[in-house]
């Protein structure tokens, strides 16, 4: 009975933990080999473990990351804006490392590997491991990406006040990686006004493409606001909408409001709504929105 009440203390002890290594817990006698091929576990990263009760979030896969990698590795890019309060990476999306230069790091799924030279000022400790710092970032978020993903993870991280431009724009003029000019150019077009990644990333395709939209537009009516787009073309009187699931819960969205919508008509507004298909092609989405603001004065 004893032994039972030790092992109950012990297993007691590791449901505080949202993460712990699994040989740890053996060798401390909180579980066995069999137990963690029992299902009551969900294996992250090799030897890092989480109750499978316990909600995955990217956060919580980055922290594991940070576990189960050598020492000196980052959590930066995507990942590390994750973590600093950048809602821009779904809970299964690759957690963005940076391996320095001679460090040996095994090819791992769920991860996206970037060799770096990195100096200490680049990072900070974190959950047993490493973060990078706001600047070191954004560099890994900004270079070797295409611009439409790249302007849209900045722009989140802009809105959040995770960086600061000036010394984002210094930083990226001094260095001279490769993909630097590309770096320069999203941050350039980024701004901190869109409300969700594919906003952004549609905002860089129309850009691209020699359009000129206006981020969170009002469009209003007889002196009152009725409706805040994602983007328009005022003196066109065009108003394009993301229509995806990154709306939920959106009390603006007209995708949801017919009465908005149709006040937004009467004033003379034309509305494309951009799925996510639509901007998965985004040569058809250009065309598309270039067709109603041709035929629509």
């Amino acid at each position: 009975m004893i032994g039972d009440m030790a092992t109950d203390y012990l297993t007691s002890q590791l449901r505080e933990l949202p993460l712990f290594r699994g040989t740890d817990a053996i060798a401390q006698g909180m579980i066995t080999h069999r137990d963690l091929r029992a299902g009551r576990y969900r294996r992250l990263f090799r030897d890092v473990y989480s109750w499978n009760t316990v909600p995955v979030t990217h956060e919580l896969r980055a922290q594991a990351a940070a576990m189960a990698l050598p020492p000196g590795v980052v959590i930066t890019g995507r990942s590390a804006a994750a973590v600093r309060g950048a809602p821009i990476c779904w809970p299964d999306d690759p957690v963005h490392v940076a391996v320095p230069l001679g460090a040996r790091v095994d090819r791992r799924s769920g991860l996206l590997v970037r060799r770096a030279d990195l100096v200490p000022d680049e990072y900070e400790p974190w959950e047993g491991g490493l973060l990078a710092s706001p600047l070191r970032m954004c560099l890994d978020l900004l270079v070797g990406r295409p611009l439409p993903d790249s302007v849209a993870d900045l722009d989140q991280i802009l809105k959040a006040r995770l960086v600061d431009r000036d010394a984002l724009r210094t930083m990226l003029r001094i260095r001279h990686d490769n993909g630097i000019v590309v770096a320069r150019q999203a941050e350039a077009l980024a701004t901190d006004l869109s409300d969700s990644v594919p906003e952004s990333q549609v905002r860089v395709h129309l850009v691209l493409a020699g359009l000129d939209p206006v981020p969170q537009h009002w469009i209003e009516l007889a002196g009152e606001q009725v409706a805040l787009v994602d983007l328009a073309f005022p003196r066109r009187r065009v108003a394009v909408e993301y229509d995806g699931g990154w709306r939920d819960g959106e009390t603006w969205a007209l995708n949801r409001d017919r009465a908005r919508l149709n006040r937004v008509q009467a004033a003379g507004w034309r509305v494309v709504f951009v799925t996510a298909a639509l901007l998965r092609n985004p040569n058809h989405m250009v065309a598309e929105i270039s067709a109603a603001l041709s035929s629509h004065h």
